[in-house]
């Protein structure tokens, strides 16, 4: 066993290192080198695989919701016993790659865990279609959730909603909140955002130290931005890209997820905190040995499964804190 990686004064969780030692002994070509549909095969074979054996809910129903252009795919998920939340979760993926089938293994093991409904929603990927595409939908489908929520498989009538998702859906949870306090639309009861990527180009500590050799990459994140933007002149005062811009105050409150081995790590922390002095209530959930993806590797990792079924308790508990406030 090689010596334990020890950075920042955190240690890689073994389970993990051994994963990123097997990673890199197979030398798979950098994902910036292939093509975006090479790109999307490989981490959706690698997503199944990292699953494991799919965790046994209620039922599962496939159907489509609207976007802003047109209908959108979505999964739901229903736990065996009565329900009474509703998470609407959009997967991450740089922007680029994710679905309902690479996040299926996640969103059972939330709505088992946490004995809530998860509703998995896709969104428009980007190249094709760049900034705001992403958001534009995950805003129509948040609003279809709401008009049509009720007619959902076994939806009770105190039904509580809210929005989550990891990395690039965590940054879309996050701007929905704020879409729906700067609106007047039903906002959601809470916001899981589970490793955002809520400050993408900023060259972080975190960014720094766990740039290479942690799953993702530095190179694959400037690759994920360009492809987002395809040529859009990034507007960092533009909330929908860059949450931190926005007003903070008064939006749902939020669990925020971070891995200590993720370069993305201290984006999320500083939200979480800016939410705290803005009057939002947040709860930082750091997994100190955990890299970023962890939510999808639950097949491999005995850790990384036991951190989900964690985070799917605490959204499932305050769901229950948000049922006993009045509407």
């Amino acid at each position: 066993m090689d010596e334990p990686i020890v950075i920042d004064g955190l240690t890689l969780h073994p389970e993990l290192q051994f994963l990123l030692d097997l990673r890199a002994k197979r030398n798979a070509p950098p994902l910036p080198t292939l093509s975006v549909e090479e790109i999307r095969a490989v981490t959706l074979r690698e997503a199944v695989v990292a699953a494991g054996v799919p965790t046994p809910v209620g039922a599962v129903t496939d159907l489509v919701v609207a976007g802003a252009v047109g209908p959108l795919r979505a999964r739901l998920y229903v736990p065996p016993s009565n329900w009474s939340g509703l998470l609407v979760f959009f997967h991450g993926g740089g922007f680029v790659f994710g679905d309902v089938d690479s996040h299926d293994g996640t969103c059972r093991l939330l709505c088992a865990g946490g004995e809530f409904a998860v509703l998995s929603v896709e969104y428009r990927l980007a190249p094709e279609d760049p900034f705001p595409a992403c958001v534009d939908d995950a805003w129509t489908a948040w609003r279809w959730v709401l008009a049509n929520a009720s007619s959902l498989p076994g939806a009770p009538a105190d039904l509580r909603i809210g929005v989550g998702g990891d990395s690039a859906g965590g940054l879309l949870s996050a701007v929905v909140c704020q879409l729906a306090a700067r609106t007047g639309v039903v906002p959601p009861a809470l916001q899981l955002l589970i490793y955002p990527a809520i400050s993408r180009g900023v060259d972080s500590r975190s960014m720094q130290l766990f740039a290479d050799g942690f799953f993702l990459t530095r190179v694959e994140i400037d690759f994920f931005e360009s492809c987002l933007l395809r040529g859009i002149e990034d507007d960092p005062s533009d909330f929908r890209g860059h949450p931190l811009a926005g007003d903070l105050s008064g939006l749902a409150p939020a669990i925020v997820v971070t891995g200590g081995f993720d370069p993305l790590r201290d984006g999320g922390e500083d939200y979480a905190a800016a939410l705290q002095a803005a009057g939002t209530p947040a709860t930082l959930r750091r997994y100190d040995s955990l890299i970023h993806g962890f939510i999808n590797m639950i097949g491999f990792s005995p850790a990384c499964r036991a951190a989900t079924e964690e985070i799917a308790r605490e959204t499932a508990a305050l769901f229950a804190a948000q049922l006993r406030t009045p509407a």
